[in-house]
């Protein structure tokens, strides 16, 4: 009798599965039944290799070897999850097994994470795959029964091998090539780099900015206030008060009605952006939020880039609002707006998140913190994009007095809509009955200053929006896929960037800022262009998009990769005085005799920071270890200085002895030589 073998992302997704399937006798990292095996991974059980597994002189980063680009491709398995793979080798080739069937997450990551598995163990056997947008019971029943042909999912593994390779040689690359250029460890990446670039630019922006005051001047007519136009000057403001006796007219009174449709459900990073705006949640712990919801079946697919659901799933609607109404312990729509919220068009590998059935019958005070409002803010948008719009009707209303005019706006709400299940109670502000024609009385007046504000700092909200429509402008219109990374990498993206120094959070008062560091800015600083343009990953995208839709072939994609990452390495220049931006922080103990600049010790010996300049005192130089002389931080300052030091102790090759002497160092501009005087 055959069994079929499932192969789940991550332990606990595994052991949903064998729920659903009857899967009950539990093995040392699998599940057995009579029909079904189910076991999983832990993320990437598969990683590329690195790059001194194709030669072992990569081990040392050298310019000279670059580029890295490997011919054909070597993956290892992590030494703590190799008694997992193990495992998944096992039953991979245990002989009852018919086929494979891929759980893993529905996503070109999951479909990665999979392959490499299948590949790695030799697998041969046929692959099926499980796609689903829930992890509820009838939602896994439902893909087991509609099993789809692997073959069908080659294109989006080829986009996601793709994304892997491609990563890897502008990953190494790039930051071996700017690290040993410069001197220190420097993180390049295709996608990092450019979101730190944007974050370099809008400070850049806000230190060239030069605040200016302005001057208004407001009216009080008891009831109301009505203000002027913006002045440059105070005096210009104080002449355009009204004086006593002068006569106050209203001009003309305005009213129109306006209206604000209902937002649409949320994706990914519309999610994140909301959770750091209201509860100052980072886009990481967001994602880690509502994954983990995910996962004990509470709402749907999260890594997803739509905020629409398919219209075949319009008879739903109704029920997944009763639902969010239950979790968010209000009442639901007087109309539900089904059309609003349902779009096949809009929706492209999964549709937005919802809360599922399972939600509305969990007691969600045994829920962590954070998922419970993560799962709240959820609810709640479901119940705003159902309803009504929100109506109001605005007045503008035109004061003149004099030839001076003063200008006031009311607002008066004729909808709530869905502005109903805002936590914040807005308020408008009201004007009395006006007509043209009416005459005023001023009850006082007084002079406002103000300051032109600068662009504000990035928050993890706005930049998750700028990373959403980074050259979005240049890309064709019939892109699928535009700005910097995918929904489900933003997040791995801005946490990369805080570890590894290039940026900081900072928090004033409510707000966390996201500020580059000095070392951040001095990177984008020495990096070409097509290394921070957000244009540059925003095509990759698109093209591995095609990749994924069978338009373009993968090897085509890569070879392009591939002379982008030659290009590199033979046309780049190091940026003369570049050192000032890189600044060792190590104790100068003399200057170079060739070019005068900052000589600092390292491991290896005594070194030249001027990034173009080669000089050297190496502590393993033969002339000098031949005679075990061992070079010292205060020696080598004292030849720097004097050119000679005199030396004790000096071991003789030839008999064996020891004997005094002055080390004479010299250097003629492209080598240093030493020399012994026996001169007193």
């Amino acid at each position: 009798m055959t069994k079929r073998l499932v192969i789940a992302e991550k332990p606990s997704v595994g052991m949903s599965i064998a729920a659903v399937l009857g899967v009950k006798d539990r093995k040392d990292g699998y599940m057995e039944g009579r029909d079904y095996i189910v076991s999983w991974g832990f993320g990437h059980l598969c990683e590329l290799a690195n790059a001194d597994s194709y030669d072992e002189k990569y081990a040392k980063w050298s310019y000279n070897d670059l580029p890295i680009v490997p011919a054909n491709w070597k993956y290892k398995i992590p030494r703590d999850k190799y008694s997992q793979f193990a495992t998944l080798k096992h039953l991979m080739n245990r002989p009852d097994v018919s086929n494979v069937i891929n759980a893993c997450d529905a996503g070109r990551e999951g479909e990665l994470i999979f392959r490499n598995i299948y590949q790695m163990t030799g697998c041969k056997k046929p692959i099926y795959r499980l796609w689903i947008s829930s992890m509820e019971d009838n939602a896994i029943a439902k893909g087991f029964r509609e099993l789809k042909d692997g073959k069908e999912y080659d294109n989006l593994f080829a986009a996601a091998r793709c994304r892997e390779w491609a990563d890897w040689l502008v990953g190494i690359n790039a930051t071996r090539l700017f690290s040993v250029l410069y001197h220190r460890t420097l993180n390049v990446g295709r996608v990092v780099s450019p979101t730190l670039a944007i974050l370099v630019q809008r400070e850049a922006d806000i230190m060239a900015f030069k605040s200016e005051p302005f001057y208004t001047a407001e009216v009080d007519f008891g009831s109301f206030t009505a203000a002027s136009e913006k002045f440059k000057k105070k005096s210009d403001a104080e002449a355009v008060i009204p004086k006593a006796n002068e006569p106050v007219v209203v001009e003309s009174v305005t009213s129109k009605e306006k209206s604000e449709k209902a937002p649409a459900l949320y994706d990914l990073t519309t999610l994140q952006r909301e959770a750091n705006r209201q509860l100052g949640y980072t886009a990481q712990q967001t994602l880690d939020y509502v994954q983990s919801l995910y996962e004990k079946k509470l709402c749907t697919y999260p890594r997803t880039d739509s905020r629409y659901l398919t219209d075949d799933m319009a008879d739903s609607v109704k029920a997944v609002v009763i639902c969010s109404a239950g979790i968010c312990g209000g009442a639901e729509p007087a109309s539900v707006k089904v059309n609003q919220v349902c779009n096949s068009k809009k929706v492209s590998d999964h549709h937005a998140i919802i809360p599922t059935m399972v939600a509305g019958e969990t007691d969600l005070k045994t829920l962590p913190a954070g998922e419970r409002e993560i799962l709240s803010m959820i609810a709640k948008q479901v119940l705003r994009a159902v309803s009504e719009s929100y109506r109001y009707c605005e007045t503008v209303a035109v004061i003149t007095c004099n030839g001076n005019t003063y200008t006031t706006k009311g607002k008066t709400v004729l909808e709530t809509g869905w502005k109903a299940y805002n936590d914040k109670e807005q308020t408008d502000k009201i004007l009395p009955e006006l007509a043209d024609g009416d005459k005023l009385q001023v009850a006082s007046s007084e002079i406002k200053e103000g300051m032109t504000k600068p662009p504000a700092h990035f928050t993890e909200d706005s930049l998750l929006s700028a990373m959403e429509v980074a050259g979005a402008k240049e890309m064709p219109d019939d892109a699928e896929r535009k700005g910097l990374g995918t929904p489900a990498t933003r997040a791995g993206i801005i946490e990369k960037l805080i570890a590894t120094g290039f940026v900081e959070r900072k928090k004033a008062k409510k707000t966390v800022s996201l500020i580059p560091a000095q070392t951040g800015v001095s990177l984008i600083t020495v990096l070409p262009e097509q290394l921070q343009s957000p244009l540059l990953t925003a095509e990759w995208e698109h093209k591995l998009k095609m990749v994924e839709n069978g338009e373009l072939d993968a090897d085509t994609f890569m070879a392009e990769i591939s002379l982008m990452v030659n290009e590199l390495i033979k046309t780049y220049s190091v940026i003369k005085g570049a050192e000032v931006l890189f600044p060792s922080g190590r104790d100068v103990i003399g200057k170079c005799p060739r070019c005068s600049g900052d000589v600092t010790e390292s491991k290896k010996g005594f070194f030249c920071e001027t990034n173009d300049c080669r000089f050297g005192l190496w502590r393993d130089n033969k002339f000098l270890t031949g005679k075990k002389i061992s070079l010292s931080k205060k020696m080598a300052a004292t030849l720097l200085k004097n050119g000679r030091i005199p030396v004790k102790g000096i071991f003789s090759e030839k008999t064996g002895k020891s004997y005094d002497a002055t080390l004479v160092m010299t250097d003629d501009g492209t080598k240093t030589l030493y020399s012994l005087d026996f001169g007193k």
